[in-house]
């Protein structure tokens, strides 16, 4: 077990994959099969529902301990990768610090850079100095478990797993994943919206869409440019599929003979009521999702841009835990306005984004 259990996790693989992967009665998927059980036995004291308003997040003694090691200049990243080893113990030895040489290990070279990258974007974009705001720290964790078939942001610190190598690889293969990870930090600092319900899905779209503004950022793409995928790189080649999920075409991403086809909803017509994953938290995500991705498309140019700052503007300033789809869209559509102009293109790409996937209706 992990010595640190006082925070909510929150997982880039959904858990009802990996049910879905623990279930097969396959000898030739066995190793992944048995890799996705652990996962979930692992994972089954913090994927219990959480309702109301969440707590203020806490400074654990790990975090004051990186804190104290180093505090990096507004506009520079500290940041810090242990190796689990095999373990479940947090955080692990330490292998590399901010300012230190590449290890002989891809993936604390993978998660450093990841970091940065997630670093750039909020800095660059957004004038936020790391997940906090105020330049703490950025702490993440590779080699985490056996095998182990996922990765998480712990309310403190990234952690990876090296996957089962028959479905899932190394969790630190796809920058979007790091930038999801790390964005339930800036959500946790921030709106801190509940992991349940529509607040719930509002929580994992947010980290979905920054995710996806990493990337982009890092590899200099366009809206029309870029993948809008989540997760590329982290199925084996075995896999029929892209990626975890996709905010351009949300249901699309995956569609395999073991795992079977992507769940998401493209709109409110495909909204699913779940008691699941905490009220379908990774299913209804798709819906705002591709209000973003449909927002970013009609506006064009770069998505971290004007797209992504109605985005950060809503989750920072206008929106409380518990806010709905609706309201969410209310916000963006209120923020775009008053950002760029009533009549403005930003906004009326905001309103008929929400409007394309069902969630407001057209004005009479």
């Amino acid at each position: 077990m992990s010595t640190h259990t006082d925070s909510a996790r929150c997982f880039i693989v959904p858990p009802y994959l990996l049910d879905h992967i623990a279930k097969l009665d396959d000898p030739r998927l066995e190793h992944a099969s048995n890799a996705a059980q652990r996962a979930l036995a692992s994972s089954l004291p913090f994927r219990s529902v959480r309702t109301g308003e969440p707590t203020p997040p806490q400074q654990s003694m790990r975090e004051e301990t990186y804190a104290r090691r180093q505090q990096s200049a507004a506009g520079e990243p500290s940041r810090f990768i242990s190796d689990a080893q095999g373990t479940e113990t947090l955080p692990g030895r330490l292998v590399r610090s901010e300012g230190g040489p590449p290890t002989a290990d891809d993936s604390v070279n993978e998660a450093y850079d990841g970091l940065g990258n997630t670093y750039s974007l909020f800095w660059d974009a957004f004038t936020r100095d790391s997940i906090d705001g105020k330049g703490i720290p950025l702490a993440a964790t590779v080699h985490y478990g056996e095998a182990y078939d996922n990765a998480f942001w712990d309310g403190t610190q990234m952690v990876f797993g090296d996957g089962d190598g028959q479905v899932f690889v190394s969790f630190t293969n796809s920058l979007s994943v790091i930038g999801h990870e790390l964005a339930h930090g800036v959500t946790q600092y921030t709106a801190n919206l509940v992991y349940q319900g529509q607040s719930g899905a509002l929580n994992e779209s947010v980290s979905d869409v920054f995710g996806a503004l990493v990337e982009q950022h890092s590899l200099g793409q366009t809206a029309d440019q870029a993948s809008w995928l989540i997760g590329e790189g982290i199925f084996s080649d075995e896999v029929e599929g892209q990626a975890l999920r996709s905010l351009k075409a949300p249901g699309t991403a995956y569609d395999d003979d073991v795992l079977g086809k992507d769940p998401q909803p493209a709109d409110m017509d495909g909204y699913i009521e779940t008691d699941d994953d905490n009220g379908g938290v990774h299913l209804n995500s798709g819906i705002p999702n591709r209000a973003f991705y449909l927002t970013a498309s009609a506006i064009g140019g770069n998505a971290w841009e004007a797209p992504g700052q109605i985005w950060y503007e809503t989750l920072t300033t206008e929106i409380k835990a518990n806010t709905d789809f609706r309201q969410f869209a209310e916000a963006t559509t209120s923020v775009a306005a008053r950002l760029f102009g009533e009549d403005s293109r930003e906004a009326d790409a905001v309103r008929s984004a929400w409007q394309t996937v069902g969630v407001t209706t057209p004005a009479e």
